[in-house]
């Protein structure tokens, strides 16, 4: 079969995505966990009498450890196929990326297992994020000096 009758044949038959009703969900489910982390803020803020920026690292650390332990458990995949992207844009996604080949790799031992594969989702993310902005920082130094 050729290729363009083959991408014709499965264009046909794919099922077509909800792309409305996934936005709305990513769009809700994002926005609450945007929510609850400026509720932990504000709680941290008043009750802990912790300052901003204390606050705020705080809030980075709680929620990095609750997709953690949601994903050690199993449950975070279960809300990020309902939620969609809207768990995979906060931290809690990114936390998530680097949890999960570390616990699929684990039988595998610590150095050759966890330590070869934790980063193989998350590494590209931190290697081209560190490389554009590093490419953003020296175009905006050379425009500053004209």
């Amino acid at each position: 079969m050729e290729k363009e009758t083959y991408r014709k044949y499965a264009d046909a038959h794919a099922p077509r995505s909800p792309i409305l009703k996934n936005c709305a969900f990513a769009y809700l489910i994002g926005g609450m966990i945007c929510t609850f982390g400026e509720l932990l803020r504000n709680v941290y803020k008043n009750m802990l009498h912790l300052n901003a920026d204390d606050a705020g690292t705080l809030v980075s650390i709680t929620l990095i450890a609750l997709a953690v332990t949601l994903t050690g458990f199993g449950y975070f995949d279960r809300v990020a196929k309902f939620a969609g992207a809207g768990t995979l844009v906060p931290i809690t996604g990114f936390a998530n990326s680097v949890v999960s080949p570390a616990i699929d790799s684990h039988a595998e031992g610590l150095i050759l297992g966890v330590g070869a594969k934790i980063f193989t989702v998350a590494g590209p993310v931190l290697l081209y994020g560190t490389l554009a902005g590093a490419v953003y920082g020296v175009l905006y130094w050379i425009v500053t000096l004209l």
